[in-house]
This record gives structure tokens, sequence and C-alpha cells, in this order.
């Protein structure tokens, strides 16, 4: 299995990005897709995720309404769409799969980093106020 992100960059705030992993190695019914983000100092943390299989889609509550994850299986690829970025939205954004489905309708499961088995390396993402 192999993560691979693109799509970071320098903006300015009030900008918008769009994010893409590119995996292989997956069946995408069967996964559970995710995008995390680490800040220097900081812990990773979830920011959203997306079960291809039923269409599910979560949102960490900091970031929603300015976040979209969305999927294209013929690509294999998920997406992270994210508008009017701030400053403290500067982090390494890194994609994750879980080859688990069937838990993002709890809260407290899907943010963690354990529950998923494959990580990219990440894309860096700089917003300038």
């Amino acid at each position: 299995v192999q993560l691979v992100e693109s799509g970071g960059a320098l903006v300015q705030a009030g900008g918008s990005l769009r994010l893409s992993c590119a995996a292989s190695g997956l069946t995408f019914d069967d996964t559970t897709l995710a995008w995390f983000r680490q800040a220097p100092g900081k812990e990773r943390e979830g920011v959203s995720a997306i079960s291809p299989g039923d269409g599910r889609s979560v949102y960490a509550d900091a970031l929603k309404g300015r976040v979209t994850i969305s999927n294209d299986d013929a690509a294999a690829t998920v997406y992270l769409q994210v508008n009017n970025l701030k400053p403290e939205d500067t982090a390494m954004y890194y994609c994750a799969a879980s080859t688990t489905s069937g838990f993002l309708w709890r809260p407290t499961l899907w943010p963690r980093t354990r529950m998923y088995d494959y990580w990219g390396q990440g894309t860096q993402v700089t917003v300038s106020s």
C-alpha cells in the first residue's frame, strides 16, 4: 500500500487549496480514508475522514464549514479542499488509510491515529498572514 500526498503550498490567508492523496494497493470500498495535520510542536490531529463504501464523511469541529473531503474511485485518489485558509492552518497534512470501515459514526474513534494502518509522507501547507 502506498499513499502519496500532493497539493501543499505557501498561500496567503483567505486562499484555498486542494490536497490530493493518490492511493495504490487499496480497495476503496473496504477502507476508511482520512486527512490529518500536524503543526510544529503539536500532536497530529484529525481533519476529516471518508468511507467510500457508504459515502459517509466526517469533519473536525474546528474546520467544519471550511473543508470538504471527497474521493474519486477511478483515480484511486482522495481529496481535501480547504477554503478560507488561516495562519493556524499551517501544518504538514497527512493522508491515512484504515482497512477497517464502519467506524466514522463514532466521533471519538475516527480522529485517533491508531485507527489507521497506512500513512503518506505528508504535504506542507503554509499560510501567511
